[in-house]
């Protein structure tokens, strides 16, 4: 496990993730902040409402600060098995690949499935 990882999540709540973050990206229901650095950026401002990062993240240093920030700000995170694929749900073009996404505004009619992921958050982290 990589030094980010902080706890496993069950694959059917990773494709629930997947779901959620296609819904706000590709689907345009929400607003999503793509990439390590402005992830870091919107979890220090706490204006992000949920982190999702990629387990297959190399280095894994990457990614290490992001869940400490999440703690200290009450952000909740979540993670998924592969960048690429997130990169995907997130609407980036393909062959992109990132490390992780900040979802920063969810429209109502996306708002179930993103209080489900908080559950499954609080439940794994609890």
């Amino acid at each position: 496990m990589s030094v980010h990882i902080t706890f496993e999540t069950p694959q059917d709540v990773q494709e629930q993730v997947y779901e959620m973050v296609k819904s706000l990206g590709k689907d345009g229901r929400g607003r999503l902040k793509k990439g390590a650095n402005e992830v870091t950026k919107s979890a220090e401002r706490g204006t992000a409402q949920m982190v999702v990062m990629a387990e297959n993240v190399s280095p894994g240093e990457l990614l290490a600060h992001i869940p400490m920030i999440c703690n200290e700000k009450e952000i909740p995170f979540i993670y998924v098995e592969d960048q690429a694929f997130l990169a995907e749900a997130a609407g980036m073009s393909s062959g992109t690949k990132t490390a992780a996404v900040a979802v920063m505004q969810v429209e109502k009619d996306a708002l179930d499935r993103f209080n489900e992921i908080k559950k499954h958050y609080e439940t794994l982290t609890s």
